[in-house]
């Protein structure tokens, strides 16, 4: 639950007024900012906390019907955390090194310091494309494991597959057309999907302490 909601609210205060898929204008926004690292260590560290409730999760069914799905759900977990923050390092960290020494160059020097942090952006992009697509088949496969284990409700299961496959597609979308408006059309709505879900999860489990 804190992992959510600690990614929600640092999606939540992420400049989003320019269009990301117009360069000129987010890294203008985005060098206004004065949040911005901080911003996405909170979206990081929310990943980091979603990832390891999923592989307590995984554990928890270890010993169930769903046993061969829950260990490929922690695999993909782990491996999304890692995908992250490598995201994180690029996007949070260097995309604003670039974006404000660009702001501040010299008219004479200002196209050769676009084109640089427009390559960074491009891995970003590329990065952001990767962790959309592998935290969608993880939701996915933990959607499946948890209708196979038949331990939660079976609508929780269905609620992570619902979320996790319009993910993946975005990332999919993403990496053909970068953060284009199409992109954003399915991870949006999907992505918020994803977070209830995690709500959802955390709800259940704090019940089930609360009942043992």
């Amino acid at each position: 639950m804190a992992g959510a909601l600690l990614l929600f609210v640092g999606t939540y205060l992420h400049p989003m007024t320019a269009d990301p898929n117009v360069p000129l204008a987010a890294f203008t926004e985005y060098a206004a900012s004065d949040h911005w690292v901080t911003i996405h260590l909170m979206q990081l560290f929310g990943v980091v906390l979603i990832a390891t409730a999923l592989v307590l999760l995984s554990r928890m069914m270890a010993d169930g019907r769903a046993a061969e799905w829950a260990t490929l759900g922690a695999a993909g977990a782990i491996a999304s955390v890692a995908i992250a923050a490598a995201l994180q390092a690029v996007d949070g960290v260097a995309l604003k090194f670039m974006v404000d020494t660009w702001a501040v160059t010299p008219d004479i020097a200002k196209g050769a310091m676009f084109d640089a942090a427009f390559g960074v952006r491009q891995i970003e992009v590329g990065l952001a494309s990767m962790t959309s697509l592998m935290f969608g088949i993880t939701a996915a496969i933990y959607g499946f494991a948890l209708l196979i284990d038949g331990r939660l409700p079976k609508w929780i299961g269905a609620v992570a597959i619902a979320g996790g496959l319009p993910t993946a597609i975005a990332g999919v979308v993403m990496a053909h057309t970068g953060f284009s408006n199409a992109a954003m059309l399915v991870g949006m709505p999907s992505n918020s999907v994803l977070i209830i879900w995690m709500l959802v999860l955390g709800i259940y489990g704090w019940r089930k302490l609360a009942s043992d």
